[in-house]
């Protein structure tokens, strides 16, 4: 596990003078605690390890920050500090620097604060003191003109924190959103500040609570009319009320930013939720020119051909002799696409389920069973394992012909305490498979089994009712706490 407090550990790299004292190694990192930079702010929290938050943050998140040069080579600094990569995180810092000097020649010292806190806290780990307190004593300089030794109050500082926070955290959408309010007050107009207040909004829709972000995101392309991620963003968020204003939105962005892969990718989300599989695939393919590895870029892929082969099934077209071949290409394509994203990247969501389905289309049924296997082994939510369960009995009793396997999986996914469409299911095919095997015969030991396992089911449900209502009864007052919790699972 990875987290902030490794960072408080003195002479972490080589070269650690002997002859600095104790005390003035906790007086220079009592002042480094001062600063405002990623060393500070607490950007991996909770459980996730850094080889998940590299992976988030570089491969998974779509927003690339493409404007703030710096501000990714701030995060590539910080991560390789925590590889342990010093010297990496060094050069980072001098094209950050560089991009300041490029971006904002007028305010330059304003904005370097967060590097040359980085580049602080860096050589105070390599033990290299000295170096450590000249960028201290850089960051007095500057913070002191505004009666302040190491940390001030500054729209640009809460802007860079904002771009921090909004592109290595998941959870801190609210904080983020206040780190843009508190720029905006001091300066409303920028629209710099407006752009990540917008996002922040946008990301506030589908976490934690819902809120509409379309006129925050209007507000913000008023003053950015060229930023193109904004427009896709606002399309996304139009396509329900207005597709022909959002198709615009996202065409316009895409012949504005060919090459940016943050368009690319949400522009390919666009098209995937509007039904057309096939920009969205060709979008998919442009943005791997720019990410060969991306795992993320191929599992979408992957999942864009089998919504395609998925079609085909619905709409019968695979009884046609005709389309037999292009229904056996896609199928290929799907499982080329998914396989490579597993290869990157494993145990990404549904891509080994997926897999598995689409091997048992082809009568591959080693090698659905090999991914079957697979998602099982993954750490599943409660609902994503009954859905297993639902598709993986499906599985032996059609394709392998094995109704007691079939019989355990359903039965086992149904065990798992959680309301959702799959354990209804389950429930239904047990029940029938029960009946069917008694109106053969009537004595059947496995068909009397599962009914009396569902009868004690069915008792267990009314007694948790009947306690749920109990509970209800005594907390009338209290709201309701999953008021948006996905009811499907």
């Amino acid at each position: 596990m990875c987290s902030v407090h490794w960072l408080n550990q003195p002479g972490m790299g080589n070269n650690a003078p002997g002859t600095h004292s104790t005390t003035i190694e906790k007086s220079l990192e009592s002042r480094l605690q001062q600063l405002k930079c990623h060393f500070t702010w607490n950007l991996i929290t909770g459980d996730e390890s850094l080889d998940e938050f590299e992976d988030r943050v570089f491969n998974k998140d779509e927003f690339q920050n493409s404007e703030c040069k710096a501000t990714m080579c701030n995060i590539q600094a910080y991560v390789n500090h925590l590889r342990g990569q010093n010297k990496a995180a060094l050069k980072c810092l001098e094209d950050a620097e560089c991009f300041i000097q490029q971006q904002y020649p007028d305010q330059a010292e304003i904005r370097s604060l967060v590097t040359w806190g980085n580049y602080a806290w860096v050589y105070y780990h390599m033990g290299q003191f000295s170096k450590a307190q000249a960028y201290l004593d850089k960051v007095r300089g500057v913070c002191e003109k505004f009666s302040s030794p190491y940390r001030i109050e500054s729209p640009e500082l809460d802007c860079e924190e904002g771009w921090a926070r909004l592109k290595c955290t998941q959870n801190q959408n609210e904080r983020v959103k206040v780190c843009f309010e508190k720029a905006l007050e001091k300066d409303p107009k920028n629209p710099e500040f407006t752009s990540g207040w917008a996002i922040a909004c946008y990301r506030l829709d589908y976490w934690p609570a819902r809120q509409d972000s379309i006129d925050s995101l209007k507000g913000a392309l008023r003053l950015s009319p060229n930023n193109s991620y904004l427009k896709v963003l606002l399309a996304l968020k139009l396509e329900m009320e207005d597709e022909n204003q959002a198709w615009e939105l996202v065409e316009e962005a895409i012949r504005k930013a060919p090459g940016e892969t943050d368009v690319l990718l949400s522009a390919a989300k666009f098209y995937y939720k509007t039904h057309n599989a096939d920009r969205a695939i060709q979008l998919l393919t442009k943005a791997l020119e720019y990410l060969p590895n991306n795992a993320y870029a191929h599992y979408h892929i992957g999942c864009c051909y089998r919504s395609k082969v998925l079609g085909m099934v619905h709409r019968r077209e695979t009884a046609f002799n005709g389309n037999q071949m292009r229904f056996q290409k896609l199928i290929q394509l799907a499982v080329d696409h998914l396989r490579k994203a597993e290869e990157i990247k494993e145990f990404l969501e549904h891509s080994c389920s997926y897999l598995a389905g689409l091997y048992a289309m082809t009568n591959k049924y080693e090698e659905a069973n090999y991914y079957f296997q697979k998602e099982f082994k993954k750490d599943l939510s409660p609902g994503l394992k009954q859905l297993l369960h639902l598709q993986y009995g499906n599985f032996q009793l059609f394709q392998m012909k094995c109704e007691d396997k079939a019989i355990h999986h359903f039965m086992e996914g149904v065990k798992i305490r959680q309301e959702t469409k799959p354990k209804g299911k389950m429930i239904n095919k047990l029940q029938r498979i029960a009946l069917r095997r008694l109106s053969e015969d009537e004595f059947d030991s496995e068909a009397l089994c599962i009914l009396e396992f569902l009868r004690e089911l069915n008792e267990e449900g009314e007694q948790a009712a009947k306690e749920a209502e109990r509970g209800l009864d005594a907390e009338k007052a209290a709201p309701s706490a999953s008021l948006h919790e996905n009811g499907d699972e």
